[in-house]
Formats: structure tokens, C-alpha cells, sequence
């Protein structure tokens, strides 16, 4: 028995996902990654508590820091924090000290905890050296660290972890 219709094409079948490219695998320059996501977080306060002497010391200035975050995926943007923090003197002790931030990110870095965790692991748990870890970040969570940044962060992570506590 022959039919008059053709026969239907098989439809290829799909897995758990469909595969989409990275938009930013062929950019070479960070000047030209996406714009990152703003997140701005408040640590200006009007009056802290002196850590030398316990006075509350008001409040002499306010600073803005900017900490690269672990990015936004859904959008493919990285993720920065804007921290406001304010700077404290306290009238006692003349000692000037400023709102802690240190539970995001360690003293002078540009980066959060969890970005230096994240590196450092990548590095020492999977064994990858340290540029394709650099770009395995990017692709993976969309921050962009220099290598030579993680290779500063794996060495200090060693130095630290032989010092006698």
C-alpha cells in the first residue's frame, strides 16, 4: 500500500539544552567587554565606634570603591559592586578609620572574596594554568581577572598557608 503524501523528515533531536556561542569570544581588548551591571552597596554611616578606644567617632568623610564581582549570567554582563563606605575620627584618640568593608573584599583589592576564591580554586584544584583559568572566569562567570593577578593570588595562597597559625 503506497501512500500519495511524502514522507516527513525526522526531526533532529535536541538535548537537555540548545548550545548558544559566546557574543564575546572573538573580542581580544577588555576595553571592549560588555558593560558591567552596577550594584551599589551602603556602608556611610553617621557615627562608628572607634576600634582603639570605643568612642563613637563621627563621620569626616565618604569614599566610593568599585570591587569586581562574580558577573550576571542571565544577562552575559559582568557584576560590579559601587561600595560607599564613610571615614571616621574619632575626637578621643585622633585616629581616623573607616566603615569595614573587609567581609567583600580583602584591604586595596579590586576584587570580592568570592572572585579570589573562585581563581585561586580554579587553579589549584583543576590544575589549569593560570591564562586559561583567566579566561575560563570570563566564560564561566563572567569576571575578567589577568592571569598574572591569579598567579599573585595562588602564590600568596601557598605563602599563607605554611605560616604557623
Amino acid at each position: 500500500m503506497t501512500s500519495d503524501r511524502p514522507m516527513a523528515k525526522p526531526t533532529p533531536r535536541l538535548g537537555p539544552g540548545e548550545y548558544l556561542p559566546d557574543p564575546t569570544e572573538a573580542i581580544t581588548r577588555v576595553e571592549d567587554l560588555p558593560k558591567p551591571k552596577l550594584i551599589r552597596v551602603d556602608r556611610n554611616f553617621q557615627r562608628q565606634a572607634c576600634p582603639r578606644c570605643g568612642y563613637a567617632a563621627y563621620r569626616d568623610r565618604v569614599y566610593t570603591r568599585r570591587l569586581h564581582d562574580v558577573g550576571d549570567l542571565d544577562a552575559g554582563r559582568p557584576r560590579e559592586l559601587e561600595i560607599t563606605y564613610s571615614q571616621h575620627c574619632c575626637s578621643r584618640c585622633h585616629k581616623y578609620f573607616h566603615a569595614d568593608t573587609s567581609d567583600l573584599a580583602p584591604p586595596l583589592s579590586h576584587y570580592t572574596h568570592r572572585v579570589i576564591r573562585l581563581a585561586v580554586r580554579t587553579v589549584v584544584e583543576d590544575g589549569l594554568p593560570y591564562q586559561p583559568a583567566s579566561w575560563r572566569l570570563w566564560r564561566d562567570f563572567r569576571v575578567f581577572v589577568p592571569w598574572a593577578t591569579i598567579q599573585n593570588w595562588v602564590e600568596a595562597g601557598g605563602e599563607e598557608s605554611d605560616r604557623p597559625r
